[in-house]
């Protein structure tokens, strides 16, 4: 059995950490090796293992939120770098601004994924780093440019996750996330219409597909006559 990734998670907000904790325990190869909500607390357990080094409490890769309450994402990467830890990283973040994607390259982060997302997508991202460690570990020397640019290109794998239906957008699907995310309690696709300035018919249409994709738990609201009416809870 080849040796699982053990990677920790880097995210100051619980909710984020729980699912990003969750999603990583749903793919095949991926190991927590801990959780951090701040900068600090990341290098503490990354100097940690960095030290020891054995197999048990190594930390192979960072899933890696920008915006730290004690630091950026970006800076943290950099002391990362200077003190020689060995760790690779995956930006993931709300920030869109492509001078903090250069950026971000530049400090040899190896894939950014944008929040919000659903379970595919993550799943998408580590999978092709799981190919690019696999490919990197081989032994020997590389026989060629088209060997090199097959290697790089694990780590630019199309996303697999499913299209969107017809009539589905990126911004009505981002602002229902967004709902979801920010509640404090399951919302009905009446509520999430009311909340966004949606039709209940469209509300439903994208609650529904964060529930298939398994970004959503569904699941039905008694107490009411007649019905039960569903609920939808960000994961």
């Amino acid at each position: 059995m080849s040796e699982r990734i053990r990677v920790l998670v880097v995210e100051d907000e619980p909710i984020a950490q729980q699912a990003h904790a969750s999603y990583l325990r749903r793919v095949e190869g991926f190991e927590l090796a801990g959780v951090a909500g701040d900068a600090a607390t990341a290098m503490q357990a990354l100097r940690a293992t960095a030290a020891h080094r054995s197999a048990d409490d190594r930390i192979d890769l960072v899933l890696l939120d920008l915006n730290l309450p004690d630091a950026h994402g970006l800076e943290l990467c950099r002391r990362i770098r200077t003190a020689g830890i060995d760790v690779d990283v995956i930006a993931i973040t709300a920030a869109r601004d492509l001078r903090i994607v250069r950026a971000a390259v530049s400090a040899g982060i190896v894939q950014y994924l944008i929040k919000p997302f659903a379970f595919p997508a993550f799943a998408d991202k580590l999978e092709a780093y799981r190919s690019f460690r696999h490919t990197m570990s081989a032994e020997g020397s590389v026989a060629s440019q088209h060997e090199v640019d097959l290697t790089l290109a694990t780590l630019r794998a199309p996303s697999s996750r499913p299209q969107l239906a017809k009539g589905l957008s990126e911004d009505t699907l981002r602002l229902v996330s967004d709902l979801l995310r920010n509640a404090a309690v399951p919302l009905s696709a009446s509520e999430a219409a009311a909340a966004g300035s949606l039709s209940r018919v469209t509300a439903r249409r994208y609650l529904e597909y964060l529930a298939e994709t398994g970004a959503v738990e569904r699941s039905p609201r008694y107490g009411s006559p007649g019905r039960p009416e569903l609920e939808y809870r960000w994961r």
